[in-house]
């Protein structure tokens, strides 16, 4: 199983030749399976975009390789590695994009990909490097590259919890950087100076009601039943968020 996880967005092509990429270099298409998780991660934002992924992966099987690619250092000296997490492969750029995952991990290993391709565009190594890279592990072959030392590559002034809008859904939900499960009970979330409310599902509010929930991933969610959160409390992407006493 290949998941992909870009900020490409969906009316490109470029998710569509990544998929081509790796089906080709499959020793059998006909059993290579490719789900298509994010394609409008935070763009250009590989922080925001490592806590939202971070909060989707345990869903899928051990050997999964997570292709994924929020890359805005594309053609610099970034380095572009592979990393195995929990029984899980992830290919990508050294840009921060993997530091969650890997700080709440307790089995992590780094490789930087030395393997080059014969024709390397300047701008889309997820077609040209990493694809072809992540088909290789699907095969079950070793990372094409020199291990690296786990303190070669975290960032460790990250914090726990990103208390940041991270994501807006097609209903206007804005899931955030904050574990649910890391909340205390005398704490409320403030955005833009308006308090949500804890519920435990849309149905236990009225309809209109702004309220914060633990969504299925674990993460806060904000959201206004029956209502476009992110429209009418004017929340956009990377909006900090308060933490407050009740």
């Amino acid at each position: 199983m290949i998941i992909l996880f870009t900020d490409f967005g969906v009316a490109s092509p470029y998710v569509g030749q990544m998929k081509a990429v790796l089906l080709a270099d499959s020793v059998d298409s006909s059993n290579t399976t490719i789900i298509e998780l994010f394609s409008d991660a935070p763009s250009y934002n590989p922080k925001a975009s490592a806590y939202l992924l971070s909060a989707f992966v345990d869903e899928f099987p051990l050997d999964s390789v997570f292709l994924c690619v929020v890359d805005p250092g594309v053609g610099s000296d970034r380095r572009p590695i592979v990393m195995r997490a929990n029984g899980r492969w992830f290919v990508g750029p050294d840009n921060g994009l993997f530091n969650v995952i890997a700080s709440r991990s307790h089995s992590v290993k780094f490789w930087e990909i030395t393997w080059k391709p014969t024709g390397l565009s300047s701008s889309f190594h997820g077609r040209d490097l990493f694809a072809p890279v992540a088909a290789c592990l699907a095969r079950n072959e070793a990372p094409p590259g020199v291990e690296l030392e786990k303190s070669e590559v975290i960032n460790t002034d990250w914090p726990d919890d990103l208390a940041e809008c991270i994501y807006i859904d097609h209903f206007g939900n804005v899931i955030t950087g904050i574990r649910a499960q890391s909340l205390l009970e005398d704490e409320q979330i403030v955005i833009n100076n308006h308090p949500f409310c804890k519920a435990r599902t849309f149905s236990d509010v009225p309809s209109g009601t702004a309220f914060y929930y633990e969504n299925a991933n674990g993460l806060v969610e904000l959201a206004i039943n029956q209502g476009h959160a992110a429209n009418q409390l004017n929340i956009k992407l990377g909006e900090k968020i308060k933490i407050v006493k009740k």
